[in-house]
């Protein structure tokens, strides 16, 4: 794993600083919230957390139109969690096959036992039915979830993820800002101990779940 280490804190207080306006064309819109500092010269794609996440209180809808809360289906479970929205051209659509690619180099009770969750930033146009359609082309396995947007927002804040409300850029086209981290959480802890940027490759992926699996550091 490529790793560097930050705080919580620190990454809390940069997440209101950039946001990621996907395919909106912005030079720097793509460049990950959290990069507060590193070492001179390593390009890194995981952060180490010295002190983890909590779980956000998320209860939310599945794909099938059912209640899912997020800290109690989880519990006890490797969980990866992203935040991005199904009409994004661009870098949701990556970093959720890459996650899809990765994940089936994995042995079969490997997958079974990782969570993959996709949180809308979009709910008005991501319904249940929206958002299944859409995994079902990249991982039937990923928990797609939508709601209400205020509590989609303060969920995601307290992992440091800045998200806006949908808006319409200057060629009519809605778009949404919001952050682009992965995070991972331990199965021993239920900690959001990894954070990843959008720079995160399939093979880091590949590298490091079956340790995350195993509540590891990479």
């Amino acid at each position: 794993m490529r790793k560097k280490t930050f705080t919580a804190a620190a990454l809390l207080a940069a997440a209101t600083l950039t946001l990621s306006a996907c395919g909106s064309g912005d030079g720097d819109g793509g460049k990950p919230v959290a990069v507060v500092s590193e070492e001179a010269g390593a390009e890194k794609a995981a952060t180490l957390l010295d002190k983890p996440f909590e779980k956000p209180d998320l209860v939310l809808t599945d794909t099938q139109g059912k209640e899912y809360d997020f800290r109690e289906e989880t519990a006890g479970k490797p969980t990866l969690i992203y935040f991005g929205y199904t009409h994004c051209p661009d870098v949701c659509p990556l970093t959720m096959n890459n996650l899809a690619v990765a994940k089936k180099q994995l042995s079969q009770d490997q997958q079974d036992e990782l969570r993959i969750v996709f949180v809308t930033t979009d709910p008005e146009r991501d319904t249940s039915a929206a958002l299944g359609k859409w995994l079902k082309g990249i991982d039937d396995q990923v928990v797609g979830l939508t709601g209400d947007f205020d509590t989609i927002q303060a969920g995601a804040r307290t992992l440091g993820i800045s998200i806006n409300a949908p808006r319409k850029d200057d060629k009519g086209q809605v778009v949404s800002d919001h952050g682009t981290q992965v995070i991972a959480f331990s199965p021993k802890t239920d900690g959001g101990y990894l954070l990843y940027g959008e720079d995160a490759t399939v093979e880091d992926y590949t590298e490091d779940l079956p340790r995350i699996i195993e509540g590891e550091s990479p």
